[in-house]
């Protein structure tokens, strides 16, 4: 057996890095940079897709598809959100290579086939996708558009950890055309509203909704609405955003409609975006010492069944009974994995499918056979039961449950007792470096400030959270009047 991995309180990140690799969730690639999600990491993040498209299509939206590449031009156009991803853009040049005469065997750029317009990899799809809405948008009668797509994008990171920060990675993105500020406004919050119900509701993680500031928000954008969830070492990690655009996009690839009153108008936009950062999220917030920890709602396989046998007679009678325990589960909306691999002995299985985080994981003998129960062990207390095979179904069900609510609890509880208020900058660094979490503090609202705090004591500013009151107060650094506390932290 593998040895144990690095425990959280002797090395996070190494905790972390391990756990992803062991977990066989994904690995490092031959691309400097980029990974490779394998089945069972993947088999997560399809429940999350599948969850949030959802999500996307119950509110109107639908899904197309968009190029990889956008011309130079084009990615220029918004000059803000081009400044803002500049120095991560990756960039095709040439489209041919050809043997290389000074050195056999190997291939170089072909000079004469350098491209007339340079194309950047997509960091992000505002530019060709607002370039393409000019032609779909004439009249208020073509908006509003409201587009997802699901694709990958290319952001070239110098510091790279696998989910978190990648430089290639998967996401969707919501591109939407509206006729008034107001209803762009509305579809802003409302998806930031819809990150929130998916990540409380299917990854059991609380957040905080609220607002970027300034120098926070996306490259481009007149406002950032954004969830902000707490890990285990108490750093912050931005897990959605919801971008209200107002007019900049369509003013820089001239998009206008005919409104009702027969006037021209420039059209107002969103984008909204999820990656597989939440991946990240979901393993940091939840999993401890012994391995992944998956909530019951995203778990590829929330039971798994483990045959405990001398011989193969003894296989058979088990297999009998658990394909009828497997049927009644199924048929309640259970996903279940009987593994019956005779490669490898039950303690091993055990290890793995710990290690894998599966929900509920069921042991069954000839001793239990003859007892009509089960040996049924939950994942997130790592405790043990004896229960009846007869309404296991029901059973099952309500601790699937009880599971789900018990993560969330405990991730809520965390972050409750890891949110601070302080009013002085003394105080501020002081729970920073040994309390961490968030810390709500007074802010006077200026830029020259939060660059300061942040140089200082590497904590941003996460947002202003939406139910933030009104104080007055002085800013914890300037001591200058401010009206509301902001919410900082050290974040990934």
């Amino acid at each position: 057996m593998s040895k144990k991995l690095t425990k959280r309180s002797e090395d996070y990140s190494k905790w972390y890095n391990e756990l992803v690799v062991r977990a066989d969730l994904a690995e490092n690639s031959a691309v400097r940079g980029c990974m490779v999600i394998k089945p069972y990491g993947y088999a997560i993040w399809e429940k999350m897709q599948a969850e949030l498209d959802k999500m996307f299509k119950a509110t109107g939206h639908q899904n197309a598809y968009f190029p990889l590449f956008v011309p130079k031009s084009l990615f220029e156009a918004e000059e803000k959100n081009a400044e803002g991803f500049a120095k991560e853009c990756a960039v095709v040049t040439h489209y041919r290579l050809q043997n290389d005469p000074d050195n056999k065997g190997k291939l170089r750029v072909d000079p004469e086939a350098r491209l007339e317009e340079e194309l950047v990899v997509r960091p992000t799809s505002e530019a060709i996708i607002w370039n393409t809405y000019r032609g779909w948008i004439q009249s208020y009668r073509d908006l509003p558009i409201l587009i997802n797509q699901w694709a990958n994008v290319v952001r070239w990171e110098m510091r790279t950890r696998l989910f978190l920060r990648t430089a290639e990675f998967l996401w969707q993105e919501g591109h939407t055309a509206h006729a008034t500020e107001a209803e762009a406004i509305a579809e802003t919050e409302q998806m930031n509203k819809v990150y929130a119900d998916f990540v409380e509701n299917f990854m059991a993680i609380p957040v905080i909704k609220g607002v970027k500031t300034e120098s926070e928000r996306f490259a481009g954008a007149i406002d950032t609405h954004c969830i902000e969830a707490l890990m285990q070492d108490g750093k912050a990690l931005q897990a959605g955003t919801s971008h209200f655009l107002g007019q900049n996009f369509a003013k820089a690839f001239d998009v206008k409609f005919t409104n009702k009153e027969g006037k021209q108008d420039h059209v107002w936009a969103t984008s909204w975006g999820v990656s597989t950062r939440l991946m990240g999220a979901l393993i940091m917030t939840h999993s401890d010492d012994q391995g992944l920890v998956l909530p019951p709602n995203l778990a590829p396989n929330q039971v798994v069944i483990v045959p405990i046998y001398k011989n193969d007679e003894q296989l058979a009678e088990i297999t009998n009974a658990v394909n009828t325990i497997k049927s009644s589960l199924e048929s309640n909306g259970i996903s279940v994995k009987f593994d019956n691999r005779d490669t490898l002995r039950p303690g091993a299985k055990f290890a793995q499918h710990e290690l894998q985080g599966v929900p509920l994981r069921i042991a069954i003998g000839p001793k239990d056979l003859e007892n009509g129960t089960v040996e049924l062990a939950r994942r997130d207390t790592l405790t043990k039961e004896n229960v009846s095979i007869e309404g296991i179904e029901n059973t099952i069900s309500n601790l699937l449950e009880t599971i789900q609510n018990d993560l969330y609890n405990k991730a809520l509880r965390f972050r409750e007792n890891h949110i601070t208020e302080v009013n002085s900058f003394e105080e501020f660094k002081t729970v920073l470096e040994t309390k961490t979490g968030f810390i709500s503090a007074h802010w006077d609202g200026t830029a020259e400030t939060e660059h300061k705090i942040k140089e200082l004591t590497k904590a941003t500013i996460r947002c202003v959270p939406y139910d933030s009151k009104i104080e007055d107060g002085l800013c914890v650094y300037s001591g200058k009047p401010s009206k509301q506390r902001v919410l900082f932290a050290k974040a990934y």
